[in-house]
């Protein structure tokens, strides 16, 4: 199977984030399972120590996800600023589901205790690996139609979470992948120069 730079890029170019969602899908509920798994399954880690783990929350699920997160943000965001927090919370419940991105902690102090002269490089290993594969599921879901966001409501949520679904003690909630179909188009995006970004000698 040959792939081309320009396919993936286009791809690469094409996620954005996406706000205003709503609960309906392109694909079928196996298939953003499947998209999830392989993504695991793929992205690299460091030492492949396959650190990274993933819940996926469709339906009743996702929206208890986010009414979990209003009940925890309630008691300390003030009164008169957290109809605005309520809103944007309930912007994303209106999302077709969430991926919960987590490390699995004993992974990470697998590889310190095997190679103690990186040992205190590992947790940053890990959230480099964390992070590609909140990205790479990011742009597999838009390229099924999708439109998504990230979001960061740890730790404020995590001890909810955990009791909600049963997340061993050793797995760290990373971030939260909200999906679902766009309804609106996100703004123009800007770019600094590339030339300050990216510097090149040899050639």
């Amino acid at each position: 199977m040959t792939l081309s730079a320009a396919t993936f890029l286009e791809a690469v170019k094409h996620r954005r984030s996406h706000y205003a969602l709503e609960a309906k899908s392109p694909i079928a509920d196996s298939k953003i399972v499947e998209i999830i798994q392989e993504t695991v399954k793929h992205v690299p880690s460091s030492f492949n120590s396959q650190t990274a783990r993933a819940i996926v929350l469709l339906g009743k699920e996702h929206q208890k996800l986010w009414d979990i997160t209003i009940e925890c943000l309630r008691p300390i965001v003030p009164a008169d600023a957290f109809p605005a927090t309520e809103g944007k919370l309930n912007m994303f419940k209106a999302a077709y589901g969430t991926v919960l991105w987590f490390e699995d902690q004993t992974g990470v102090k697998a590889m310190q205790d095997a190679f103690p002269i990186y040992a205190d490089k590992f947790p940053i290993f890990s959230e480099h690996a964390s992070g590609m594969n909140q990205y790479v599921a990011w742009t597999a879901l838009e390229a099924e139609g999708f439109g998504a966001n990230l979001q960061h409501y740890s730790p404020i949520i995590d001890e909810k979470v955990r009791e909600e679904w049963n997340v061993p003690e050793s797995w760290l909630l990373e971030s939260q992948l909200v999906f679902g179909t766009p309804t609106a188009v996100p703004g123009e995006k800007t770019f600094n120069p590339i030339e300050d970004r990216v510097k090149v000698y040899g050639a």
